[in-house]
């Protein structure tokens, strides 16, 4: 099985894809920016050979899944695109994101009708997993391309991780975070810098995300070695400092400096939503 070249992301390829080609997916609402959703779109439409499904990990309504299903689409692949979520939403996200966003008002906060109305154009394609993805778990079928945006909450990782990343298959699988660069998760910098030579960073994509190809099999004891629920701020501290080096190509340093920061601003917070950037 020939391994994939981490040179097929220099040059950001995903910035040629044109906004024309973006027309569909660009219709569901969603807090991507403009080259994530080109990066996505690009994944599936270009990267992927269909060796695996694609798994995403935290859909909210759909507007990543539409991106990445469009492509998966275009390039005629067969297998599936499994959209996890609880597909509940509060009324603030209503207001700010799918109201703004064109969506009717509506009663009650599942939106798993809505996201399937929303992505009913690759509805032959999808599969959705509605609930706590750490309680959800997977069928162990090979994973080409995950992609993740719900590890928000460090007492949920390990669980998340020992549950999908085994499935990842070594030298031909990739790993999408969302959220990589956000200051408020500085955690997700320590389990990939602890996973050693199991996976490489490959690619970024404005404003957050990263991406890193799988090298080698995620087994036990890898899983162990970055084990999160444990880690204290020293250790973080300590493993952000050590990344400087592993993500210097990227030119990262100034997102590193503010997941310090933003670390000593809340000590022992283990939530994304509850880190502040302000001081007390």
């Amino acid at each position: 099985m020939t391994l994939r070249d981490p040179a097929e992301f220099s040059d950001a390829p995903w910035r040629k894809v044109r906004l024309g080609q973006l027309r569909r997916p660009r219709k569901v609402p969603t807090m991507l920016g403009r080259q994530e959703r080109k990066l996505y779109y690009w994944l599936t439409s270009a990267w992927m050979t269909g060796v695996g499904d694609v798994v995403e990990l935290g859909s909210y309504v759909g507007g990543s899944t539409a991106h990445l299903a469009a492509g998966h689409a275009a390039a005629g692949l067969t297998g599936s695109v499994h959209a996890y979520d609880k597909f509940s939403t509060g009324e603030g996200l209503k207001q700010r994101l799918l109201y703004a966003g064109g969506v009717a008002p509506f009663n009650g906060s599942d939106i798993l009708p809505l996201a399937r109305r929303l992505l009913a154009p690759w509805a032959d394609r999808l599969v959705f997993h509605k609930g706590e993805i750490e309680k959800l778990g997977w069928n162990g079928h090979p994973i080409e391309l995950l992609v993740v945006d719900a590890f928000k909450k460090v007492a949920l990782i390990d669980r998340m991780t020992a549950d999908f990343y085994p499935s990842l298959i070594p030298g031909r699988s990739a790993l999408v975070h969302q959220d990589f660069l956000h200051w408020s998760q500085p955690w997700l910098v320590s389990q990939m810098l602890r996973f050693g030579d199991a996976f490489e960073p490959v690619g970024t994509a404005e404003p957050d995300t990263m991406v890193f190809l799988c090298r080698k099999r995620i087994d036990s004891q890898r899983l162990a070695a970055a084990r999160l629920a444990t880690l204290s701020d020293a250790d973080i501290q300590r493993d952000l400092k050590a990344a400087a080096d592993w993500l210097a190509p990227f030119g990262l340093q100034d997102r590193l400096l503010a997941m310090a920061r933003g670390l000593r601003l809340n000590p022992g917070v283990r939530i994304a939503w509850k880190m502040t950037n302000r001081p007390s």
